[in-house]
């Protein structure tokens, strides 16, 4: 090739670099340009469809644009998350991630992982309480620690969610820490904490684990009550609960997580400008009183601390899987 062509062809690419910044350029400056959609995946009704309808709400006053919600539910968390995975990485399909992401592959539901998502920020958490009937065979949680200890493996059932839901494997894991077999206690698998609650109050299972704000309306009624909640302090909602750190010294903590996340490969500018939004929008009194109103914990991360939860809990939630039996 002589040394006209070569000139001719760096001109070509560098005509063409420029015209393709002054396309993409504008197109991340002036974002949001149109709505946004938010995938939920999970069912309307439920504490994640609310507080993805709150925060979604709040982000639009900083956004200065519609935020739909969308729910795509199906397959125990599976088919949400992979619309939020197969979505153009354009920033506008986000999606309210569940700890579920940190589980499903896991138990060989799905090939998802957290490395499918782009981070933005991290929203809320929520411990598990361990909750038992007010007139159950057991007066506190140290009894029932040791109850379960010295008792034959399958004296005592616990219920909370499906099999190798995040109450389950909490539940499993708080066992294991305390030195106890993760399958010392049956678990009996249930379509969510309402009916797991029923089951409690009626004597069906001894032990449901799930957020103290699930069992609020059966703790209010007198018929359940929470012995503990694994989290480093009280929760602000419940205060008279103590944390299994001041009753039995365990400092184990597994919860279940929500955030927002992208497809993976977003533009780090757009991912920026949504971290900014959300975190105006998680400060809001919108998004804060709501949450506080439901007893729902609140917790801020960033894009950066958020993506570092996901790999954490990715690791310690798989080997509770695999101690439980559920790995495949």
């Amino acid at each position: 090739m002589n040394t006209k062509s070569v000139g001719s062809r760096i001109l070509q690419y560098s005509v063409l670099a420029v015209a393709t910044s002054l396309v993409s350029t504008p197109a991340v400056a002036d974002y949001p340009e149109r709505p946004l959609t938010l995938i939920v995946p999970w069912a309307a009704g439920g504490g994640t469809d609310a507080t993805a309808r709150t925060i979604a709400r709040a982000l639009e006053e900083q956004l200065g644009q519609n935020v739909n919600v969308v729910n795509r539910t199906g397959g125990s968390g599976v088919v949400g998350h992979t619309a939020m995975r197969n979505a153009a990485p354009d920033g506008y399909t986000i999606g309210l991630a569940t700890v579920e992401v940190n589980t499903m592959h896991w138990q060989g539901l799905t090939d998802l992982t957290y490395e499918d998502f782009t981070p933005i920020a991290q929203i809320n958490y929520d411990s598990p309480g361990i909750q038992v009937a007010t007139d159950g065979v057991f007066e506190s949680l140290e009894e029932m620690m040791e109850a379960i200890r010295t008792e034959p493996k399958g004296s005592f059932t616990a219920s909370g969610t499906g099999q190798g839901g995040i109450w389950h494997l909490a539940f499993a894991g708080f066992l294991m820490n305390q030195d106890i077999p993760a399958d010392q206690v049956i678990w009996i698998p249930s379509e969510g904490a309402a009916p797991a609650m029923t089951e409690l109050a009626s004597g069906g299972v001894n032990i449901v684990s799930s957020s103290v704000p699930e069992a609020r309306s059966m703790i209010d009624a007198g018929r359940v009550k929470s012995f503990a909640v694994m989290a480093s302090e009280r929760l602000a909602a419940f205060r008279d609960i103590p944390t299994t750190q001041e009753l039995v010294g365990s400092d184990y903590q597994v919860g279940a997580w929500r955030g927002i996340v992208g497809p993976h490969g977003m533009h780090t500018e757009v991912v920026a400008m949504l971290e900014s939004a959300l975190e105006a929008a998680y400060q809001s009194d919108t998004y804060q009183d709501f949450m506080a109103q439901r007893g729902f914990g609140t917790e801020w991360r960033n894009a950066e601390e958020f993506g570092q939860l996901m790999q954490e809990m990715d690791t310690v939630l798989g080997e509770i899987v695999e101690q439980v039996g559920l790995a495949n």
